[in-house]
């Protein structure tokens, strides 16, 4: 089978590839579809801009009562946008997080 045009001479390189990680999957889709619906929650929405400012802020809170790198922090929470943001962001403070 011949290789499409497009196919050829696209070495990977960071116009054109973009490694995602759970730490840096919020932070790019926050970049480059800020005003993307990303949380439906009955009536309450939230685009991608939002959802990562308030993980940013949860990670914030986090740190500024002591959580630092290698903490766990152990939540349980329902299938919201708290869990959500939850999620996130004690990754990106290098914070773990247990998701039961």
């Amino acid at each position: 089978m011949t290789a499409a045009p497009y196919d050829l001479d696209l070495d990977r390189n960071p116009a054109n590839f973009q490694p995602l990680t759970p730490l840096t999957l919020l932070e790019r889709a926050a970049q480059v579809f800020p005003d993307q619906l990303a949380i439906v929650h009955g009536p309450l929405r939230r685009n991608y801009r939002e959802f990562y400012a308030r993980a940013r802020r949860l990670g914030s809170a986090l740190a500024r009562r002591g959580f630092a790198r290698g903490d766990t922090v152990a939540v349980m929470l329902a299938n919201t946008p708290a869990m959500l943001q939850g999620k996130h962001q004690p990754l990106q403070w290098n914070i773990g997080s247990v998701h039961r």
